[in-house]
């Protein structure tokens, strides 16, 4: 099977595995005054997100989502209002900041463009209401296709909420896919925001964890939270090893995902019935199915019946996302069955 559902279902290698038995393992959640742990593995992968991110201190959680979770909770209350876009990862997938029977927070929208551009007059408008305690920004945006927000426009979001006192979060969960495709170091992404999440457990191929980094303050609050949300772990080190090699050894590597999203998306340009994004951004194509008489679950069928695994977004979109696992060889035999499926649909029929 040929799985591009997510980059979430990489798997270690074995040189990865191996830095496991020298891992310096410690109770992580027995905490020294200065709120360290007591486990180093652990505390030099925190140390090693904090100097790629340009902050003070970092935070090793389970998952990408505990870890914005604790972002939004240490800077806001239940009724606080937060600015996030409609399709943010944040609100439509992780959302218990934001249900009734959550947290209570309530989402205030901005705009983004097909290429990921913010709204900027429409942030600014929003900010000068006075109400707005948090602004979160994803990049790449995973929704949109993994499309990613240009540094200077986050510097500008950055300009408008420092003027507002209002605290910028980065959903950077491919935070190293965006830099790669930007041509930027993550620093330069992250000097633009005052707290950001990233995964090692996607396209950095890690099996478990995800690093809150910010000020010591903020993470300091931060990690009362990831105890109350039941967060707190113990021997990490078995974790943070793998942590430690995917950002020293699989950061590089990530343009091949990109390249092989674009050979595919080239690849695909002669579709009939559906509609594949020209240009991908970073390790994510998104297929349009309007017009082709499917729906999202009918074309992942036949997908899985020709060896190929995607991720139905919404009854009309189908996302691929490359990664370790995916060869260029692997584009290539993908490619030719979409466009076989393609050759058996009827064109214009919208759904």
């Amino acid at each position: 099977m040929i799985d591009l559902v997510s980059d979430t279902i990489t798997l270690p290698t074995r040189a990865m595995l191996e830095t496991i038995p020298e891992a310096q393992l410690g109770d992580a959640g027995r905490l020294d005054a200065g709120g360290r742990g007591e486990d180093a593995s652990t505390n030099r992968l925190e140390d090693l997100a904090a100097a790629l991110t340009g902050k003070e201190a970092a935070l090793f959680c389970p998952t990408g989502t505990m870890a914005n979770t604790c972002a939004i909770l240490a800077c806001c209350s239940p009724g606080s209002a937060v600015l996030v876009e409609k399709r943010q990862h944040i609100l439509e997938v992780e959302k218990i900041c934001f249900q009734e029977e959550g947290f209570r927070m309530v989402p205030v929208f901005y705009q983004i463009d097909q290429k990921g551009a913010p709204d900027l007059d429409g942030i600014k408008e929003q900010l000068d209401t006075g109400r707005i305690q948090m602004a979160c920004v994803e990049n790449t945006h995973n929704f949109s296709g993994g499309t990613c927000m240009p540094v200077d426009a986050m510097r500008q979001i950055k300009t408008l909420c420092a003027g507002h006192g209002v605290h910028v979060h980065l959903d950077g969960a491919r935070l190293f896919n965006a830099a790669e495709a930007l041509g930027v170091s993550p620093k330069e992404i992250t000097e633009n925001c005052d707290s950001v999440m990233f995964c090692i457990s996607k396209g950095l191929g890690a099996p478990i964890g995800s690093l809150l980094c910010g000020n010591k303050a903020f993470i300091s609050r931060a990690v009362e939270w990831r105890k109350l949300l039941g967060g707190t772990m113990r021997q990490t080190g078995v974790a943070a090893a793998c942590g430690i090699y995917a950002l020293e050894n699989n950061v590089e590597r990530l343009a091949e995902d990109r390249e092989n999203a674009q050979y595919l998306a080239g690849r695909l340009r002669g579709l009939k019935a559906l509609r594949a994004d020209p240009a991908p951004q970073s390790n994510i194509l998104l297929l349009d199915l309007n017009g082709a008489g499917i729906t999202g679950e009918q074309f992942n069928t036949l997908l899985k019946e020709r060896g190929i695994r995607g991720y139905v977004l919404s009854p009309s979109e189908i996302r691929l996302v490359f990664h370790l696992g995916i060869t260029r060889e692997d584009a290539s035999y993908a490619a030719e069955q979409i466009l076989a499926i393609d050759r058996t649909l009827p064109q214009g029929m919208f759904l």
